[in-house]
């Protein structure tokens, strides 16, 4: 599976659960239980090298905003659902995180944000098609910090000045 192929499954199960998350990442193993095991692995090796790229400090804000606080797994989820947009959202937040404020058109804080399963979608099909646990995906694993200068979630002031086009459209 290469990266537009990837992107392709993305973005079509991301259509079919009409935006909803949870009804994404059940499309998504269904999807991915169509396929060979190996080409799962390739999903999930795609998908886990992005989660990592986006363990970053200025997302981790971008989400701060946009979740009214974002704790250590709240972010985890959040760069799943990041993923989970596609590749214009996920690349035009990692370029500026800011830019999120015009990449999405509707965000509810009751379902938007939170991408969890999509995170489990590779490994539930890959156990189903094989009947054991994935290996080892062979890609180096996330920095132990996120990468950046860390950003102060709790001064109002410092978030507002970082994320001007967010905190004015979720904020204001």
């Amino acid at each position: 599976m290469d990266e537009t192929e990837f992107w392709e499954l993305i973005d079509s199960t991301r259509e079919a659960a009409e935006g909803d998350p949870e009804e994404q990442a059940d499309v998504l193993v269904s999807r991915l239980l169509e396929l060979e095991p190996e080409l799962v692995l390739d999903f999930a090796r795609h998908f886990e090298a992005r989660y990592n790229r986006a363990y970053r400090w200025d997302l981790w804000g971008a989400a701060w905003v946009l979740l009214d606080g974002a704790s250590d797994d709240a972010f985890d989820y959040f760069r799943c659902w990041l993923i989970g947009q596609g590749r214009e959202v996920f690349e035009g937040a990692l370029h500026e995180p800011d830019a999120l404020a015009d990449l999405l058109d509707d965000f509810d804080e009751e379902i938007d944000g939170d991408g969890e399963e999509l995170g489990y979608a590779a490994d539930e099909a890959y156990e189903q098609l094989t009947g054991t646990v994935a290996t080892d995906l062979g890609i180096a694993p996330a920095p132990a910090e996120p990468q950046g200068t860390p950003v102060d979630f709790e001064k109002e002031s410092v978030l507002a000045d970082l994320y001007p086009k967010l905190w004015d459209r979720f904020k204001g």
